[in-house]
């Protein structure tokens, strides 16, 4: 109840400064401060301000954030050990190549696993690549 009678007697006295401005014939000052002096009583009006004050001085409401605030530190906690765990399981030396990602698909972790010995081993594929190859060697690369 007190905070709906500060906020309307703020608007009243925005308003207030807003005829002020509008006498002294600075009209588009004066509309942006009634705008301005608008916000508090709309609040009111909406209940936004009697939500908002329920919501500060509630002890449900504070123990909430608390649990919100204490699943979002065991959900950070969890996810940062999770990639500490898959950065030492990669670095242990497993069966596939260090040279793949951790995270690479199958297919290129096939092609470094294959050897290959050069455009022989490729067989028609060079021949894709030979325009290509002459614009790079035009530009010089």
């Amino acid at each position: 109840m007190l905070a709906e009678t500060i906020f309307s007697a703020v608007s009243a006295a925005g308003l207030g400064i807003a005829a002020v401005t509008a006498y002294r014939k600075k009209y588009r000052a004066a509309a942006r401060i009634a705008a301005y002096a608008l916000v508090p009583l709309g609040l009111v009006m909406t209940g936004a301000v009697e939500w908002a004050f329920g919501t500060v001085f509630s002890p449900v409401a504070w123990a909430g954030f608390g649990v919100l605030g204490a699943a979002w530190l065991l959900l950070a906690t969890t996810r940062g050990v999770e990639r500490r765990r898959s950065g030492r399981k990669a670095a242990g030396g497993g069966a596939e190549p260090a040279a793949v990602a951790p995270g690479a698909s199958a297919p290129s972790r096939e092609a470094l696993a294959r050897p290959s010995s050069g455009p022989a081993a490729r067989g028609g594929d060079a021949e894709d690549f030979s325009d290509i190859e002459a614009i790079l060697k035009k530009h010089g690369i």
